[in-house]
């Protein structure tokens, strides 16, 4: 479904993203693991056409979004959820939802808006409020709720989990399952390691800009290296 191959990105004369490559199959959770500053969330940039790799390619669904335009890249499926949530925090949570949908053509976006509210109680209790007095938890669920009211095919989620208390946690993986289970492919970037490896099918850890490790899920949370370094073993 998505394929990135050999990208090179720069800030500047700074090196972020070194020869990248990885893949995402369709059905899939795949998750990024690393430390901060490793270059994840500029990947998932550039993945959602906010930064331009200066060599290498990237395809979605075998064609190739290598410097489209961020709106080419919704309109095609791919979905980008933000590090921080970035919710327009003096419009209403409605409004909000509604924005996600901004390029949508269709007559289904009010029956979207109703199934993120079931998904979501408390926005549909809270629509007509500022989103910028909700909780954090409540931000993070209008974040994952604005990036569904898209129709993503490949949802990317940057750091869902930052900030939140425990339980608040277990309530935001537990979503991302279910809405992969409805169908839409993740790609989860999460400094939560553990809990991110719980849920995803495949896994990489990028290191400075490097792809240093990949493989399956279990097989990672199994690696000394990994327990090491990110699962406080």
């Amino acid at each position: 479904m998505l394929k990135v191959d050999n990208i090179n990105v720069y800030y500047g004369a700074i090196h972020a993203l070194k020869g990248v490559s990885l893949n995402v199959n369709q059905g899939e959770i795949v998750t990024l693991i690393g430390a901060n500053g490793a270059g994840k969330s500029t990947l998932l940039k550039t993945l959602s056409g906010l930064l331009k790799p200066k060599t290498g390619n990237i395809e979605f669904e075998a064609n190739s979004i290598t410097g489209k335009t961020a709106q080419f890249i919704v309109q095609a499926g791919l979905i980008h959820c933000p590090e921080g949530r970035r919710v327009f925090s003096n419009m209403s949570v409605e409004e909000n939802l509604e924005l996600g949908a901004y390029l949508r053509k269709d007559h289904e976006i009010k029956l979207d808006l109703e199934r993120v509210y079931q998904r979501f109680p408390r926005l549909l209790e809270r629509r007509k409020q500022q989103a910028g007095t909700l909780s954090g938890g409540e931000q993070q669920m209008l974040a994952i709720g604005r990036a569904l009211m898209a129709r993503p095919k490949l949802l990317l989620l940057d750091e869902p989990s930052m900030g939140l208390a425990p339980l608040l946690v277990q309530e935001i993986f537990q979503i991302i399952q279910e809405i992969n289970k409805t169908g839409t492919t993740v790609l989860l970037v999460e400094q939560n390691a553990h809990q991110a490896l719980k849920i995803a099918n495949r896994a990489y850890v990028l290191e400075t800009g490097k792809i240093v490790l990949s493989g399956s899920a279990v097989e990672l949370a199994e690696s000394d290296e990994v327990k090491k370094a990110y699962l406080g073993a």
